[in-house]
């Protein structure tokens, strides 16, 4: 196998995996029962959405919160599909560029329609700050410009290849162990405690890169509304 065949989307009885490991997150959580008592893993999950709630809503202003829902919902997406992309033998979206810029680029779009829509002089001006001199206004604008419309592709690859790169590195170190341990029993086991290291610095990474996504687009959804 190539070294990057575990990226490559594949098929299983001509239902493309691609499609089931997203479809899976949403078929994971519980719908919340009619009891007035809920069982742990619903007081889990109730806990983990009002916490990450006001987290992210905190220094936002009162137009935006009415993306909480949305924000919690895609927070939810990205770290599911990404703890059980660590699973071995299964397939992990965000490690594909096509899907995080089909998340990025929608929803990055929508807070710049949203703020061209509520406050367009103040979008505006933020091509081109105040007391600039007249010889560096073209510039500006156009650094400006190609800031905002960076904004996605950051998004999608950030997020892209951080975990691409672990799982790189899971893969090589995984592969490495055999064939070390007919030369030296201790450099294999030193070269497995490396990779349970590393397996649990991924899971930290798989978390923490969701969190930045959706942190990262709450704050361009703070500067236009």
């Amino acid at each position: 196998m190539d070294l990057f065949s575990q990226f490559a989307p594949t098929t299983l009885l001509g239902v493309p995996l691609i499609l089931t490991a997203m479809l899976i997150p949403w078929l994971l959580f519980p719908t919340p029962p009619g009891r007035w008592v809920n069982n742990r893993l619903l007081t889990f999950q109730n806990w983990f959405f009002t916490l990450f709630t006001k987290q992210i809503l905190l220094p936002l202003n009162s137009p935006a919160h009415k993306w909480a829902f949305l924000l919690t919902t895609l927070m939810v997406f990205l770290l599911s599909m990404n703890m059980l992309g660590l699973l071995p033998y299964t397939f992990t979206p965000t490690t594909q560029l096509s899907v995080n810029l089909g998340l990025a680029v929608p929803l990055w779009l929508a807070t710049v329609l949203v703020g061209f829509r509520n406050q367009f002089t103040h979008s505006l001006a933020h091509f081109l700050p105040e007391g600039t001199p007249t010889p560096l206004i073209p510039i500006l604008i156009l650094i400006e410009t190609i800031s905002l419309f960076i904004r996605p592709l950051a998004l999608g690859v950030r997020l892209t290849a951080n975990l691409t790169a672990g799982h790189l590195l899971i893969h090589l170190i995984s592969s490495a162990i055999p064939a070390i341990l007919s030369m030296s029993i201790s450099a294999s086991l030193l070269t497995f405690t490396v990779l349970i290291l590393l397996t649990i610095l991924e899971i930290a990474v798989a978390i923490i890169q969701a969190y930045v996504f959706v942190l990262l687009l709450s704050l361009y959804l703070q500067e236009n509304t």
